[in-house]
C-alpha cells in the first residue's frame, strides 16, 4: 500500500477503527497483577480524540514539543496519537529515565508540558524545575498522587492536571465544538515531525532524531507482507513503548486490525501473560528469546540422565537435517552463485534418512518446547540487538519461527527484516520497499561490490529528517546525496539480501537491547590514578567489558607503598591483589553515585601495558578507532566474553 503525501499516523489508526471497529485493538490491565481488559478499535480512536480536545483545552498547539515520560500502557498510545493528532510533537522516554536524563532531553527541547506516568515521575521532574525554566504543566495518568508531591509543584510553580480530568474536558469540548478536533486532524501531512526520540545514553551528549509520520508510514508498505497478521490476531508487547522499535511494531499491528497487548520483559509476569494471552507474535530484543532457550536447556539438564541425552540427541539430528534442508532449499545467505542439485545428489539420502529420526524428536521433544509458546504461536520477531547464532539455530532446527530485523532510531527504524514465510538464514532479508541500501569501503567510501565487508548505508523515505538542533551532527552522518551513514559493518547477498558483521560506529547495543556511549563511561574510568586508558566494549553482548590500559609507574608505586612483591610487572597483573585492585576502582567510579545505570557498568575487563599508538589504535585525531582494537585484542576480547553464552 503507498500512502499519499497527507497521510499521517492518527489517520491510519482512524482508517483502522472505521474497518474493525468491533476488532480489540489493546489488553491491558488496570490493576497490578489483574486481568487483562480489552479496548476495542472505535474505543481507541474516541479516547485519542478526547485525550487531544483536553491537551486543546490547556494550550496545545500544532508544533508544541510535549514531554511524554511513561511506561507501557495502554494511556500512552491515546497520549501519542491525540498529540500527534493536534500536530505537535511528542518527545518520549521511560520511567527509568533519570533526572540527568530529563534535564538534557526536556531542557534542551524547552518544553513547557509533560504527560507523566504517576507521582514519583512527578517528584523526579519538579526536583530538577530548576534546569527546566520553561516547564509549566505536568499531565499525569495515575490519580494517587501524595499531596505533599502536590505541595511541592505548587512551589515550583508547576501545574498538576490529572489524565482523567483531561479526559472528562475532552469528552465535553467534543460535545460544545463537534467537528473542530477531527478538522485538526485532517490537517496533519506526512512530512511532519511527529516525534522527536533521544537516543544517547544517560551519560553522553543527547541527539533528538527527528522522525516524520511519513518516515514511519512508509514501512507499512511492505512489512505486513513479511509480518502479517489477521484482524485480531495478538501481539504481546514487552518492550519499552518509547523506543523507536516498539512504536513501530504496534503500528505494524494496528494497520493489520491486530491486537496490542502489554506485558513486561520479567520473567514471572511474562510467562504468566504469555499463557494467558495465547499471541500469534512476539516482538521482543534477542535476549527474551535467549532467556527462552537457557530456560529449556537448563530444564533439560536438570533432569539428566536419558532425558538430557534424548533430548541432545535429538536436537543435533534436526540441527543436522535442516542444515542440509538449508543447502538444498537455497536458504543460506548466499554470496557466490551455487546450483542446489548439487546438494540434493550429495544429501538426498541422509536428508530422508534423517527425516524418521527428526519427526520421532518432534513428537517426543520439539512439540513440548512449542507447548510452551501456545496454540497460536505464529512468530518471534527479533531487534534492537544481535540475534546469537546458537540461538537462532536451535529455534530454526526445532521448528519454531523466529526472524531478525535490523534498524536504528535514525531510519524510523526498519531498514530490513526476515520474512517469516520465506527466511533466508543469517539474515536480516533485503531491505524493504522504497529503502536502498549500499555498502562502502569505511576508508574510502567507494561502493562495494556483493559479498565485500564494508559499512552499511541507507536512503529512503524513512531516514530522519535529522538530529534536534544538531545540524553539525546530522552532517556527520547523511550526505549530500541523502545516504545515512549506520556506522555497522555488513555484508549484501547475491540476492540482496542484508548481514550484519558488527559496528564501526561508537555507540554499543547490547543484546538486551540497552543502547549507550561508551566514551564517558572511558572517560570516568581514566580518572583513577592507575588507569591511563581505557575501551569499553560489549557491542552484541549481554554485559560491558573494558579493556584497560594500566599505568605501569602508578601501580609500581602503589605495590612499593603496600610492601608487595612480584618477579615480572606482567606477572603481577594477574594477581589476585591487583585484579581486586582494579575490580574496586571500576566499581566505584562506573556505579548509580556517578549517574551510570545498571546495564553500563563493566562487569569484566582485560589489564594491558602497551600504550595505544596513532596509526595502529588510534586516528590522527587520537581518537581511538575501535574496529582496530577489535582485531589487535580479539584474543583478550574473546577471553572477557567467553561465557557470554552460558
Amino acid at each position: 500500500m503507498v500512502f499519499d503525501s497527507n497521510y499521517t499516523i492518527p489517520k491510519m489508526i482512524r482508517d483502522s477503527a472505521e474497518k474493525w471497529p468491533e476488532v480489540v485493538a489493546q489488553y491491558h490491565k488496570i490493576e497490578k497483577g489483574g486481568e487483562f481488559q480489552p479496548v476495542l478499535y472505535r474505543e481507541l480512536f474516541q479516547f485519542s480524540l478526547d485525550v487531544a480536545a483536553g491537551l486543546m483545552n490547556i494550550g496545545v498547539n500544532r508544533g508544541d514539543l510535549i514531554g511524554l515520560i511513561a511506561d507501557n500502557r495502554a494511556e500512552w498510545l491515546y497520549t501519542s496519537i491525540a498529540i500527534n493528532g493536534l500536530g505537535a510533537i511528542d518527545v518520549p522516554r521511560g520511567c527509568d529515565a533519570t533526572p540527568n536524563d530529563l534535564v538534557q532531553i526536556l531542557g534542551l527541547t524547552e518544553i513547557k508540558t509533560v504527560v507523566t506516568e504517576n507521582g514519583s515521575q512527578i517528584n523526579k521532574i519538579v526536583g530538577i524545575k530548576d534546569q527546566l525554566p520553561c516547564l509549566e504543566k505536568i499531565v499525569v495518568f495515575d490519580s494517587d498522587v501524595k499531596p505533599e508531591i502536590l505541595d511541592l509543584a505548587k512551589k515550583n510553580n508547576v501545574e498538576i492536571i490529572f489524565y482523567k480530568d483531561i479526559l472528562t474536558s475532552g469528552q465535553k469540548w467534543r460535545i460544545e465544538n463537534p467537528g473542530k478536533v477531527e478538522a485538526e486532524f485532517d490537517k496533519g501531512k506526512g512530512e511532519d515531525i511527529c516525534t522527536i526520540i533521544f537516543t544517547s545514553g544517560t551519560t553522553g551528549t543527547p541527539k533528538g532524531v527527528q522522525l516524520t509520520h511519513g518516515g514511519y508510514l512508509a514501512q507499512l508498505d511492505e512489512i505486513p507482507e513479511r509480518i502479517y497478521l489477521n484482524p485480531g490476531d495478538k501481539a504481546l508487547s514487552v518492550l519499552p513503548v518509547w523506543h523507536v522499535f516498539e512504536r513501530e511494531v504496534e503500528y505494524v499491528i494496528l494497520i493489520q486490525g491486530g491486537t496490542l497487548c502489554y506485558s513486561k520483559p520479567v520473567g514471572s509476569i511474562l510467562l504468566a501473560d504469555f499463557k494467558a494471552i495465547n499471541p500469534h507474535l512476539l516482538p521482543a530484543v534477542p535476549r527474551v528469546f535467549e532467556a527462552v532457550y537457557e530456560g529449556v536447556t537448563k530444564k533439560m539438564r536438570k533432569a539428566g540422565g536419558i532425558v538430557l541425552k534424548l533430548f541432545n540427541f535429538f536436537v543435533g539430528v534436526a540441527k543436522l537435517q535442516k542444515k542440509m534442508s538449508r543447502l538444498m532449499f537455497n536458504q543460506n545467505a548466499c554470496f557466490t552463485r551455487y546450483t542446489p542439485v548439487l546438494w540434493w545428489i550429495l544429501f538426498i539420502i541422509p536428508w530422508s534418512l534423517l527425516w524418521p529420526l527428526y519427526w520421532l524428536g518432534d513428537l517426543i521433544i520439539f512439540r513440548k518446547i512449542k507447548s510452551m509458546l501456545g496454540t497460536n504461536f505464529r512468530a518471534g520477531i527479533a531487534g534492537g540487538g544481535a540475534y546469537p547464532k546458537t540461538i537462532d539455530e536451535f529455534f530454526w532446527a526445532i521448528g519454531v519461527e523466529i526472524v531478525e530485523g535490523y534498524g536504528l532510531s535514525e531510519t524510523s527504524p526498519i531498514v530490513a527484516v526476515r520474512p517469516i514465510a520465506a527466511p533466508i538464514y543469517r539474515t536480516i532479508g533485503s531491505p524493504i520497499r522504497g529503502v536502498q541500501a549500499r555498502i562502502v569501503d569505511p576508508v574510502d567510501g567507494f561502493v562495494l561490490e556483493r559479498g565485500k565487508q564494508g559499512v552499511l548505508q541507507i536512503k529512503g523515505p524513512t531516514v530522519m529528517k535529522g538530529y534536534y538542533k544538531r545540524p553539525d551532527l546530522t552532517a556527520k552522518v547523511i550526505n549530500e546525496e541523502g545516504w545515512l551513514d549506520t556506522g555497522d559493518l555488513a555484508v549484501m547477498t547475491i540476492h540482496n539480501e542484508l548481514q550484519i558483521r558488527g559496528r564501526i560506529k561508537d555507540t554499543i547495543v547490547l543484546r538486551g537491547g540497552e543502547n549507550l556511549e561508551p566514551v564517558p563511561i572511558e572517560t570516568k574510568l581514566s580518572e583513577s590514578r592507575f588507569i591511563k586508558q581505557a575501551v569499553v566494549l560489549g557491542q552484541d553482548m549481554r554485559y560491558l567489558g573494558a579493556l584497560i590500559l594500566v599505568d605501569e609507574e602508578e601501580l609500581k608505586s602503589y605495590a612499593e607503598e603496600n610492601g608487595m612483591q612480584y618477579d615480572t610487572f606482567e606477572n603481577f597483573l594477574q594477581t589476585e591483589a591487583v585484579q581486586k585492585l582494579y575490580e574496586t576502582e571500576i566499581a566505584t567510579l562506573i556505579s548509580s553515585k556517578n549517574g551510570f545505570k545498571m546495564f553500563e557498568r563493566v562487569a569484566k575487563f582485560q589489564l594491558i601495558t602497551k600504550p595505544f599508538e596513532v596509526g595502529v589504535e588510534l586516528s590522527a585525531k587520537q581518537e581511538i578507532m575501535r574496529f582496530r582494537i577489535n582485531e589487535i585484542y580479539k584474543d583478550k576480547i574473546a577471553e572477557m566474553f567467553a561465557d557470554n553464552d552460558n
